[in-house]
């Protein structure tokens, strides 16, 4: 546990910084992992599905936590589904 104040406040921030961005991914994977179960099972709501998840990835990637070349990759994998 740091002794100086400006460290500790930097424990604070990290830690709220860190449950935000866990928090944000987590919906990420949640909102493709619905697309891709509905792709499987055929559902009507395939295309509102995949636009809440190209949301997701898109909101992530300006956030930072994810890296461009990722989510353009993640959103090319989920144009390809959705076009099968």
């Amino acid at each position: 546990m740091p002794n100086i104040e400006s460290a500790i406040k930097r424990v604070r921030t990290n830690e709220s910084a860190n449950a935000k961005n866990s928090s944000q991914t987590s919906s990420m994977r949640t909102a493709i992992k619905k697309f891709e179960e509905a792709v499987a099972a055929g559902a009507d709501n395939v295309d509102a599905l995949y636009k809440e998840a190209s949301k997701a990835i898109d909101m992530a990637e300006s956030k930072g936590l994810i890296h461009k070349n990722k989510a353009n990759r993640d959103k090319s994998r989920l144009s390809k589904k959705i076009a099968k």
